[in-house]
């Protein structure tokens, strides 16, 4: 793609990536993602935000093949997606400085072999001067790296974000168009890299506020020209308030489990509570962790292998700790041939989730009556909790 203007002094670079399926060797990319890079001259000097990802630095080059000088190397994040071209556009432009947080000096130094002599590390809320435009340096923490940060262009009012309020999505649209679509790309993408620094981030978006933001421009997906749209919907998936719902990941290997979960998915939605149910054997897990950001109950249903949960149930309870969403309660339910211990594995693999561990059900082979009414009383004891949110 070609550069595209955003205003009179700020272009976007980059490349959309139409085909990658695959992030980090483990997320989800149904949609595609975009590596944004922008452009910012003043009136004396000329600063570039970000690059791209190494497997689209030729589409970058190519862009600025026509600027002639570049005076600073904004990185935002040292991950390689947003910094993985960084040491070409340095050996390009070779005066200029690239700038960053004291942390991040050291990681690019470390990941991209960057000489420490080229990297000026900035303060919180140091400024720098373009001429008739100023770049004000916003730290960022854990946006979803300890390193990260924001740079504000004060005339323009547009917050520079990289990860932060991005969304993995490929799209010719330079602004958002589609709000639907991209709310669910950006909840995805929040759910899967910064939903365990909720809490911090919720002073990132106090920092962010405080200035007269009129444009958010990321580093993957398009920009946000109304900026209210995103910053809402962040605080309300930062925020302790969760909903009348109930996630259940499930896998059955003979059939009994998918039995209790469908039985246990009735008697929930007829006590007025919401279900999203994910088969573990075909879900994609980023969906399930979509899921994961409003819900107040995890329901996780298992066979038993060895003795304890089936492995893609270890794989999704050790997803669930790992992201620490604002989950309440949690229950087990699933079925044995001769011995079980899933409940004890399941809840030793979940100790980062702040949950009340509600009565689980586990049958030795096919449930029967006193199975399918045990699983109504977890349904009522559910719903009872849940009407008290």
């Amino acid at each position: 793609m070609n550069t595209r203007k955003i205003t009179d002094r700020v272009a976007w670079m980059g490349a959309a990536d139409w085909n990658r399926r695959l992030f980090d060797s483990l997320i989800p990319l149904p949609d595609g993602t975009s590596y944004n890079a922008y452009l910012v001259r003043g009136s004396e000097k000329t600063a570039l935000l970000d690059s791209a990802d190494p497997a689209k630095c030729d589409a970058l080059m190519r862009q600025l093949a026509d600027v002639a000088e570049v005076d600073y190397l904004v990185a935002h994040h040292a991950e390689q997606d947003h910094s993985g071209s960084l040491p070409a556009v340095a050996e390009r432009y070779p005066a200029a400085k690239v700038v960053c947080t004291p942390k991040a000096k050291g990681m690019l130094v470390d990941h991209l072999g960057l000489p420490e002599e080229r990297i000026v590390a900035v303060a919180d809320g140091e400024t720098v001067s373009l001429g008739d435009r100023t770049l004000e340096f916003i730290h960022t923490p854990w946006v979803h790296w300890p390193e990260t940060m924001c740079t504000y262009l004060r005339e323009d009012k547009i917050l520079f974000s990289c990860d932060f309020f991005g969304s993995h999505l490929a799209t010719t649209d330079l602004c958002v168009t589609d709000e639907a679509l991209v709310y669910e790309a950006a909840k995805r993408y929040y759910a899967e890299i910064m939903m365990p620094f909720r809490t911090v981030i919720r002073k990132n978006i106090e920092k962010v506020e405080a200035r007269d933001v009129r444009m958010i421009a990321p580093s993957h997906g398009p920009v946000y020209d109304r900026p209210a749209f995103i910053l809402d919907a962040y605080k309300d998936w930062v925020s302790e308030n969760v909903k009348n719902e109930v996630v259940l990941p499930y896998v059955s290997m003979h059939g009994s489990t998918e039995l209790m979960v469908r039985h246990l998915v009735s008697a929930l939605a007829c006590r007025g509570v919401r279900v999203r149910v994910f088969d573990l054997a075909v879900t994609d897990l980023g969906k399930l962790a979509i899921a994961l950001v409003d819900a107040a109950t995890l329901v996780v249903g298992t066979p038993t292998v060895h003795v304890g949960p089936h492995p893609a149930v270890f794989y999704a309870a050790h997803l669930a700790n790992a992201l620490r969403p604002k989950l309440r309660f949690a229950a087990v339910i699933g079925s044995y041939g001769w011995s079980s211990k899933a409940i004890e594995q399941i809840a030793g693999l979940i100790p980062n989730l702040k949950v009340e561990i509600l009565d689980s059900v586990l049958c030795r082979g096919l449930p029967r009556a006193t199975d399918f009414a045990a699983l109504d009383a977890l349904a009522e004891s559910i719903a009872a909790r849940h009407a008290g949110l």
